[in-house]
């Protein structure tokens, strides 16, 4: 999940309880009373308000815990999870931090393979084998959200199914003088720009290669090879097209949703996470979804599964800590507060969210489900976690280059080329 995060701040020298420096070092056997830290982010839908009572839900059912909460204070979740480890002070429980580098360096306790059976997905995520990170949640990355009403005034009748139907919808509102798609990406929120990019990778790259960062990694592939060029040079071309404005850029995530509130452009590629912000916010015209489409029309579905709880290897008592992270992401109650607040598409066997979510959020459902059934289903670029991902940093950088890459600063192959040597540095 990646979103802009309210600043909020924790002095740790205000933290007290196990799992944070010096107390860390030896974790406590057998049960008793143990107070445990559990680093989470903090977002416009997921206010501190939410975290507190999704936390006490699972406290409940952990008699003997006490949860010392810490909030993440930018963006940067996994990064600052880095400098709290660096700092010898290592949360005991993380929420949605990529395990990335903690597992090799046996930073995180695995979780065996019971813990993990009540999880739809529960090989997700793996590092060499094992998983570091429940994973509780499914994403679809990018829906495209449309303006149903700017739609109809272009005279567009039907969501495109191909990439050229998407191309001749993008010719008819521009005829209108209306911007076919709102990107944004200003300040810290340079993530919120990926989409259109994750799209053209699911079906130009993935599609054919599932694997493909797999095969990044032992050199097999590049960045600059045809395959990727070309899905780099798609976003390139909507730009000069005139499909993506440029000046969006400059938005903040929280604005440029707001762009697309207020008319400012037809489509909005974005994760399924704004699904119920668009139910519960609603603008005055109806919104729509489709599937980022193909160039022969079949149906690829970009996702990503984990971003769950992981748990310290050196937490004060990890027995304790993982049984309360798997309280955590199992419970139905916080899984329907995730599902009402953040869209989410909770990945626990038997779950079914609540029968009142708005038409938004059943229209995203729909796409995963459907990805489901035909087997369409593909990771979502530079969300990746585990195995086949890409190196700790490079996910931000990218976001930062597809900036030069829409506004013309960078041609396509500079920009390809970038990927790469940034990649040989991160993994030297």
């Amino acid at each position: 999940m990646r979103r802009s995060i309210a600043v909020g701040l924790v002095t740790l020298l205000a933290v007290s309880g196990c799992g944070m420096g010096a107390e860390a070092e030896k974790p406590a056997a057998g049960g008793g009373n143990v107070t445990l830290s559990f680093l989470v982010f903090e977002t416009p839908n997921l206010d501190a308000a939410f975290w507190d009572a999704a936390i006490a839900r699972a406290s409940a059912k952990v008699p003997g815990v006490t949860i010392k909460k810490l909030v993440t204070p930018n963006v940067d979740r996994t990064g600052y999870a880095k400098q709290l480890d660096a700092s010898g002070n290592l949360p005991d429980i993380l929420q949605s931090v990529n395990p990335a580098g903690f597992a090799e360096a046996g930073k995180f306790a695995a979780f065996t393979a019971d813990e993990l059976k009540n999880f739809v997905a529960p090989t997700a995520g793996a590092v060499a084998g094992k998983i570091y990170q429940l994973p509780y949640n499914t994403q679809v990355i990018p829906v495209v959200y449309y303006n149903k009403t700017q739609f109809a005034e272009a005279g567009i009748t039907e969501t495109p199914t191909t990439y050229q139907q998407m191309l001749d919808i993008s010719a008819k509102l521009k005829a209108k003088k209306i911007t076919p798609f709102v990107v944004g990406g200003g300040g810290a929120d340079t993530w919120a720009d990926m989409y259109p990019l994750t799209g053209t990778v699911a079906t130009d790259v993935y599609k054919k290669t599932p694997d493909w960062l797999t095969q990044r990694a032992t050199g097999s592939v590049k960045f600059t090879d045809p395959a990727f060029t070309s899905a780099a040079q798609k976003i390139a071309d909507l730009a000069k097209q005139g499909y993506i404005d440029p000046a969006g850029l400059s938005r903040s995530y929280a604005d440029t949703e707001q762009a697309f509130r207020d008319g400012k452009g037809a489509m909005y590629p974005m994760g399924s996470w704004f699904a119920t912000s668009a139910d519960n916010k609603k603008p005055d015209f109806e919104i729509g979804a489709f599937p980022w489409p193909s160039d022969d029309g079949s149906l690829v579905v970009p996702t990503f599964t984990g971003g769950g709880t992981s748990v310290s290897a050196t937490a004060a008592n990890v027995d304790l800590a993982k049984k309360w992270a798997l309280a955590f992401d199992e419970d139905q109650q916080n899984n329907d507060a995730f599902v009402k607040a953040d869209g989410s598409i909770p990945a626990i066997k038997g779950y079914k969210p609540p029968a009142d979510m708005g038409p938004v959020y059943k229209a995203t459902v729909e796409i995963y489900e459907r990805g489901m059934a035909e087997n369409a289903i593909v990771n979502a670029f530079s969300q990746e976690t585990g195995d086949g991902s890409l190196p700790p940093g490079l996910a931000d950088k990218t976001a930062v280059a597809v900036q030069d890459l829409i506004t013309g600063e960078k041609p396509t192959s500079e920009f390809t080329a970038y990927l790469d040597d940034q990649w040989a540095k991160a993994t030297q």
